[in-house]
């Protein structure tokens, strides 16, 4: 797959074990290789031209400029990379200055974000040792080892070794078009392994999610997790709990909504993850037969428009992550007399309150969702004019679209998905046959609700009857 990786040139190996603390496995740590161009099959044909003006003033300005992480890892599994980050000396202020479609960004990492349209170039500064004392540029951590603030600049050794995983440890230097693989990731590339680099344990203490950061890319990549890499996720995933749930949300999204979230949800669960992101899905599939097969259809519908390049919507994943807890619920509350739509709104409410505490969902998001969810309430109401309203809501698609995925993980009978299919695609004509059977055949609708009779007024006697 990646040939030519024999001749690497090689630095002094101990400048870069001396970053580790001592209690950290450093002897493991290999040389760094410096591939020349002739050698790996990076082109800059890859790249866009907003990376690369970006690469190129700052290297015109007297900077060093290198793309890192993911586009090259890409690029070196023969993909096409998509995000385009790049590592500088350059200060943020520095680049801000080079760039006046620019802004700096963060307080935890303070990065500059570089817009060309709709394109963002990220900019970061290489980072030091948090330990090292930098003047104002500091690190703060929490008594868990948490890293709160990380804005320790430092050279590009030290940034490499900061990285998470081996495999993005990668560095392309505009300079020669050499590629600095500073942890071994383009061996653990070719052996398709995803490796910490460090100490797991301490790395997944300054920030927790790399655990699920670990999961997404060995089920975006179909890499094998490291036996030292994977073993303490078990064990420390409670961590997960510290992390703000707005930057929980990002990191969801991350994970459900790129092409592959049926493996990832099944790594979250095996690593006993997924329950601190969604506690209470969690204990519903304990409860309710179908609850886990509704997730997974509904991942395999997301997977599958994603790689159609179709538009996918957070709120139709959530409304599946979450529409267990809502049942169960609702159900408790029917129980206590309180009648079906009251009691899935109320349900509703409480099911959303209890999530904002994990994983935060804005308000653009979590109102589409409650309309799918009302809505499975009025699909099977198929009489008169409610049928065409309901037709017409702006959420019917997205609804119908989750009837069929309950009708498919077996928590309801089938049949009226399929009504609804032939309604949508019926003629005038058809339209009033299928109206039709449901009236002549009204098992499973509810009856319709009474009208009101209006009462004839009596006419007034005029003088010419007296």
């Amino acid at each position: 797959m990646i040939k030519g990786f024999t001749r690497f040139l090689q630095s002094p190996g101990e400048r870069l074990r001396s970053l580790f603390g001592p209690q950290e496995p450093s002897a493991a740590l290999p040389e760094l290789r410096i591939i020349p161009r002739d050698e790996h099959p990076v082109s800059r044909q890859h790249f866009s031209d907003a990376a690369l003006k970006v690469l190129y003033r700052l290297h015109n300005a007297g900077h060093e400029a290198f793309l890192v992480g993911g586009c090259i890892r890409d690029s070196l599994l023969g993909r096409m990379p998509k995000d385009f980050d790049v590592a500088t000396d350059a200060t943020p202020e520095q680049v801000r200055e080079l760039f006046r479609n620019s802004r700096i960004v963060g307080r935890r990492f303070r990065i500059v974000h570089v817009r060309f349209g709709r394109e963002v170039i990220e900019v970061t500064t290489f980072r030091g040792k948090p330990s090292d004392d930098h003047a104002d540029h500091i690190a703060q951590q929490s008594d868990d080892g948490m890293l709160l603030r990380d804005n320790v600049w430092g050279n590009i050794e030290e940034d490499a070794i900061r990285r998470d995983f081996t495999i993005n440890a990668l560095y392309y230097n505009i300079a020669d078009f050499s590629i600095h693989d500073f942890a071994g990731g383009v061996q653990d590339i070719e052996d398709r392994t995803l490796r910490l680099i460090g100490d797991p344990a301490t790395r997944y203490r300054e920030d927790p999610v790399r655990m699920l950061r670990a999961v997404r890319f060995a089920a975006k990549l179909d890499f094998d997790i490291a036996p030292a890499t994977e073993a303490p996720i078990a064990e420390l995933a409670e961590l997960l709990l510290q992390v703000p749930p707005a930057r929980l949300f990002d990191e969801v999204l991350k994970l459900f909504m790129s092409g592959h979230g049926v493996e990832t949800f099944h790594l979250l669960r095996d690593y006993g993850l997924f329950a601190m992101l969604f506690p209470e899905a969690d204990e519903a599939m304990e409860e309710l037969p179908w609850a886990e097969a509704v997730i997974e259809r509904a991942l395999t519908s997301t997977d599958r428009r994603v790689r159609d390049d179709r538009p996918v919507t957070p709120a139709f994943l959530f409304a599946a992550l979450l529409w267990g807890p809502v049942q169960l619920r609702q159900q408790a509350l029917e129980a206590d007399g309180m009648p079906p739509i009251p009691a899935q709104q109320a349900a509703s409410q409480q099911v959303i309150s209890r999530q904002l505490q994990h994983v935060s969902i804005p308000k653009r998001f979590s109102l589409p969702m409650r309309d799918i969810w009302d809505l499975q309430q009025r699909l099977p109401l198929r009489r008169g004019k409610r049928v065409f309203q309901t037709r017409e809501h702006p959420r019917f698609r997205a609804a119908y679209d989750f009837l069929l995925v309950r009708e498919a993980a077996g928590e309801m009978e089938p049949g009226l998905g399929d009504w609804w299919t032939a309604f949508q695609d019926a003629d005038e004509h058809e339209q009033r046959r299928l109206l039709g059977k449901v009236d002549a055949d009204p098992a499973g609708t509810p009856a319709p609700r009474n009208k009101r009779r209006r009462r004839r007024r009596r006419r007034k006697p005029s003088n010419d009857d007296s």
